[in-house]
């Protein structure tokens, strides 16, 4: 049986092209609260959320909300680097080889 978890501070984002669930109110993915949270330098929720100007109890939540939907938050990550692929984003810039001074 799946556990229902109600959020006070997030929800989807209605008309967004992203599942995962933003900050009420605003365009703010949890993912990012979240990841702020760990890696080489992680702040504290506290930190996150005076550097976001959001409830400390956001912060939490998005933790939490981040942890239970790893499987969602990977695929739209890995949807969003193919879609930079295909489009050719991770690509440098052509540099022109003629009319370019000094060459």
């Amino acid at each position: 049986m799946a556990v229902s978890t109600t959020y006070k501070w997030l929800a989807p984002r209605l008309g967004s092209r992203y599942r995962q669930w933003f900050v009420q109110g605003g365009s703010l993915p949890a993912e990012v609260l979240y990841r702020a949270t760990i890696g080489p330098e992680p702040r504290t929720p506290e930190e996150v959320a005076q550097d976001y100007n959001v409830p400390r109890e956001a912060v939490e939540e998005a933790v939490d909300y981040c942890l239970r939907h790893a499987d969602l938050l990977q695929q739209e990550r890995e949807a969003m680097l193919a879609d930079i692929h295909r489009r050719g984003l991770d690509q440098p810039p052509a540099v022109p080889t003629a009319g370019v001074a000094g060459a």
